[in-house]
């Protein structure tokens, strides 16, 4: 399964990822490699506990465009 990921740097210079597809699905890393890695791992986990739960897997996602 591949679903896009954000990757956007805190103030403390942390590098914070998050699945859009999986509501609260967040996690961090000093770097933007172990912030991929973290993210791999808890997307994993929120997918499992998902389905445990009997909830959807993902929720829709879109690209939408706006005029600035």
């Amino acid at each position: 399964m591949k679903l896009s990921v954000t990757l956007d740097r805190d103030e403390d210079g942390v590098w914070i990822a998050e699945c859009p597809a999986i509501p609260g699905c967040v996690s961090q890393g000093k770097t933007k490699p172990l912030a991929l890695k973290n993210i791999k791992e808890a997307i994993a986990l929120c997918l499992e506990v998902r389905a445990e739960r009997g909830l959807p897997l993902t929720v829709e996602t879109q690209q939408v465009e706006v005029l600035v």
